[in-house]
């Protein structure tokens, strides 16, 4: 059995809940109480998490708009045998969200980098999808112009199953243009509130889940998870 000792100049990457607050593990908790600073997207957020769980460490902000300034301090505090926890607002940091940036800086450093396994939005998604799962991409969030249509036309002829995130705003604008590139017969599950009370997939062909959200207001944050080229053969219910 491992040792429940934490370590020291360690650099560990912990997710946090998605959605339900009892998603966190054992684990994870335990690190969170016992890091000498914990770096967080949003500390307002990640307040909220740890107060649930009465974690009282030392919070300290690092996001894709301050981690260029701050993460040369914090390699120095890592090599200097603090050991530091890396979250972020929801999930597993570098996915989607800010922590790829640091997590290199600390391995190019020589410090010891220990990625817990935990929530993250796509998996659950993409498991619920009735689509292949042995093989897949993940796509994260699309650009939002420059680029986006270089992006779609690659994957025009991609065989694996696609994984994307969008916000609630762009989701059928999104759908709509996966029509242009992809065929409006193409299967697709759009997954929001993953983990929280009003958890839906809404499974079907493109042209069925676009007539569906023009009914229905989509709300929450979306995994979309979309058929590969040649696996669009079996219908999902």
């Amino acid at each position: 059995m491992q040792s429940l000792t934490i370590e020291e100049d360690m650099l560990y990457v912990v997710p946090t809940p998605v959605g339900n607050m009892e998603d966190i593990t054992l684990r994870a908790i335990r690190i969170l109480k016992e890091a000498d600073l914990i770096l967080a997207e949003d500390t307002r957020t990640s307040g909220i998490l740890l107060k649930h769980f009465e974690i009282k460490n030392h919070l300290m902000s690092h996001h894709k708009f301050n981690e260029h300034g701050t993460t040369a301090g914090i390699v120095e505090r890592l090599k200097g045998g603090q050991t530091i926890a890396l979250i972020s607002d929801a999930g597993t940091p570098g996915i989607s969200d800010p922590g790829f940036y640091l997590i290199r800086e600390a391995i190019a450093a020589g410090i010891e980098v220990q990625t817990l396994p935990g929530a993250t939005a796509f998996v659950p998604a993409l498991v619920s999808s009735g689509l292949p799962d042995e093989r897949f991409c993940f796509e994260g969030f699309l650009p939002q112009k420059k680029g986006r249509k270089t992006r779609l036309e690659h994957l025009a002829d991609e065989e694996r199953t696609m994984i994307f995130y969008e916000s609630p705003y762009r989701v059928l604008k999104t759908l709509e243009q996966f029509v242009e590139f992809f065929g409006a017969d193409r299967q697709v599950s759009c997954c929001r509130e993953i983990s929280k009370i009003h958890e839906e997939s809404v499974r079907g062909t493109l042209e069925e889940v676009i007539a569906h959200f023009k009914e229905k207001e989509p709300k929450g944050e979306f995994v979309i998870v979309l058929a590969g080229k040649k696996d669009n053969k079996q219908k999902m219910k």
